[in-house]
């Protein structure tokens, strides 16, 4: 089949990896692509936002199936554009994407449903002052501020004090990057507890688990500092047991995925629940609509059952005729960012030994481009290096072996992930 994959990220260099190990797969578009996705199929000059060109480009090259990459063009109803034109998409439909798109909508949809998250309370813009005198008058802390749209995965503040809360709520409501995200505020109660997530891939009616990492989003060692995209990834994360996983697929999955298809809107797509493991058990940080960079950059490669004939299913409700297999190696990725990231950084800078990495080991590109043959940066999280081992501890050692090989001006990693993993027995 031809594929056309959209996005430019780690994810989807990772994705289209994935894709191209497929005996199904005929030819394989990227819609715009990377260097690195370059050399797995054709980069395509295609906006996400310009649904109308998408949609000429899939009529003309017979395309099969189209994959969604980033939350944006979801959230914005691509897929039901898509499919109101005859044709497959991978990724949930405008309505569900809210469950990332809005977390006003995501938490209304989990209290209604009895699916176990924070408590929470929703301000208007207008309704900042009393936001934060109802915090004050509170005085519970840390406390957690989130702006209900999509913010690139810095709307998000854990504040420790009341001056930080006045700090973020005058950011949240003055800064221009966060004019449309910040329309409406949600204050969430801080829930103490080890994270996780958890991926499923789902057809609407039939869910299955794909893997479970953990995810490291603040930008220093030790989880200090700014949140980011995401510093880096591992997986399988013994954080969760098996028993911790039914609890998981019986108290989130099955509720999230049953309660959408009552609702007439069945979800298809990924579905990524960003988890706090707490003593009471599981519970939602949030949802996203989409695989999670980097934790893709960790879970795809484990997946033993052909990646591009899941989704496919999964758009055509027939996953439950499918397995998912996966392999027993741990994965550790590292995020090879730009001194400054996730504020001010620069750009331009030449990239080299890329290819001094191992042939056991995964290099994706994200923020990078390609001129005259060299590889340069243009991005604030640049490439993620995946090493591969038995032993978690191992597969840590392995992937900054390899990050050392590959330099480049102001190259800034974290390098502690995975460490949060070795604090359990026998890894």
């Amino acid at each position: 089949m031809n594929v056309l994959l959209l996005g430019s990220g780690g994810r989807e260099h990772t994705m289209a990896w994935s894709i191209a190990q497929s005996d199904k797969l005929n030819q394989l578009y990227i819609a715009p692509g990377n260097p690195g996705t370059a050399e797995l199929g054709t980069n395509v000059d295609l906006l996400l936002s310009d649904f109308d060109a998408i949609l000429k480009f899939i009529e003309k090259h017979d395309i099969s199936l189209t994959v969604v990459g980033p939350e944006k063009p979801l959230v914005n109803g691509i897929t039901d554009f898509l499919e109101k034109h005859g044709h497959s998409v991978f990724g949930p439909s405008k309505y569900a994407a809210q469950l990332e798109g809005s977390k006003k909508f995501a938490n209304e949809f989990m209290k209604e449903n009895r699916i176990p998250t924070a408590d929470f309370e929703t301000y208007t813009r207008r309704e900042f002052d009393k936001a934060l005198g109802v915090i004050k008058s509170k005085g519970e802390y840390p406390v957690v501020l989130k702006a209900d749209g999509l913010a690139g995965g810095k709307g998000v503040f854990i504040c420790e004090t009341e001056q930080e809360v006045e700090k973020r709520l005058n950011e949240l409501k003055k800064s221009d990057k966060f004019e449309d995200a910040a329309q409406t505020l949600v204050v969430e109660e801080f829930m103490e507890g080890q994270e996780a997530s958890v991926f499923v891939i789902s057809d609407g009616q039939t869910a299955k688990i794909l893997h479970y990492a953990q995810d490291h989003k603040r930008i220093g060692d030790g989880d200090t500092g700014l949140n980011t995209g995401g510093m880096g990834a591992y997986a399988p994360t013994p954080v969760i047991g098996s028993r911790m996983l039914q609890r998981v697929e019986k108290e989130i999955i099955l509720p999230t995925i049953s309660a959408m298809l009552l609702d007439e809107h069945p979800y298809k797509g990924i579905l990524y629940c960003g988890l706090m493991i707490t003593i009471d058990g599981p519970k939602v940080v949030e949802f996203n609509c989409r695989l999670g960079d980097p934790e893709c950059q960790a879970i795809l490669p484990a997946i033993e059952s052909d990646f591009l004939d899941l989704m496919y299913a999964a758009s055509n409700g027939e996953l439950d005729s499918r397995d998912v297999a996966i392999d027993k190696l741990y994965r550790c990725c590292v995020v090879l960012a730009s001194d400054g990231y996730p504020l001010e950084y620069e750009k331009g800078k030449e990239i080299s030994g890329i290819n001094d990495v191992s042939d056991d080991t995964l290099v994706f590109h994200a923020g990078t481009k390609e001129e005259d043959g060299h590889i340069y940066t243009d991005g604030g999280r640049v490439m993620s290096v995946v090493g591969a081992a038995d032993t978690l501890g191992k597969a840590i050692k392995k992937t900054y072996d390899e990050v050392d090989k590959i330099s480049f001006e102001n190259k800034y990693y974290r390098t502690d992930i995975g460490a949060k993993g070795l604090r359990y027995k026998d890894q």
